[in-house]
């Protein structure tokens, strides 16, 4: 069996002890989420994993009981801010607004991934975290169950593209959907994909103008042509002077 995450590589920080996670770097459509959380290792729910890994229903379920025992905050930038400053420092900021909304300072904070946003506090950066470490775990239900949520109220804003299902992943539906009823505010102009099909639908359409008694039905010619007598040119081969 794949190993579950643990305290285990949290036992040599301080507490109290923030894991940070974000959700939504690749979709689309809509903001960036993250969240931050402080467990009580005398107290948390038990089954805490990797989002990804947990069925959408269990999900749910830890996130609703983790919400009751532990601090944890959530941090949001925004499509716009995404198309400002790319989508990775976008994930750096919202993981710097959900720290600021836990309403207490942690001692340490261990992320997700292979950097740390630029801030003072001491922390970690942890590849694989939401998989190995339980408040990192923790930190990813709170952002997944929380922007989920939200695609799936942007889909009911939006309808047609399959928010409340592929919450704004490049999926083909979501792909043809695009195509068909165009882009939305909460596309982000940045990603390749969007941007292409921002800059084609910008391109203006050719209108053809019909003069009156004019159309565009082929017409035979009013003088017929003369067919051209060919001639036909042979070169002889020069003969030879040579005696």
């Amino acid at each position: 069996m794949p190993r579950r995450c643990s305290f285990k590589l949290e036992l040599e920080f301080p507490q109290p002890l923030a894991g940070v996670d974000e959700a939504g770097c690749a979709p689309l459509a809509g903001p960036v989420v993250a969240g931050a959380c402080i467990l009580d290792r005398d107290k948390f729910p038990r089954g805490i994993d990797d989002s990804k890994n947990l069925p959408i229903e269990k999900r749910e379920a830890i996130y609703g009981r983790l919400v009751k025992c532990s601090a944890w905050g959530v941090g949001i930038a925004t499509v716009e801010e995404i198309d400002q400053i790319n989508i990775y420092w976008a994930r750096m900021l919202a993981m710097t607004r959900a720290v600021e909304a836990l309403g207490l300072e942690p001692a340490w904070v261990l992320v997700d991934g292979n950097a740390t946003p630029r801030w003072q506090r001491p922390s970690k950066a942890i590849v694989d975290g939401d998989a190995k470490c339980r408040s990192i775990a923790a930190a990813s239900i709170i952002a997944k169950v929380t922007r989920d949520r939200m695609m799936a109220e942007y889909a009911a804003e939006y309808p047609g593209y399959g928010w409340e299902h592929n919450r704004g992943y490049p999926t083909p539906n979501h792909r043809r959907a695009i195509n068909d009823l165009g882009l939305t505010p909460l596309h982000r102009r940045s990603f390749g994909l969007v941007r292409a099909i921002a800059e084609r639908d910008a391109q203006p359409e050719l209108v053809f103008e019909i003069s009156p008694g004019e159309s565009l039905e082929s017409h035979p010619p009013e003088v017929e042509s003369v067919p051209e007598a060919l001639t036909q040119y042979v070169v002889a081969e020069a003969r030879s002077t040579a005696a």
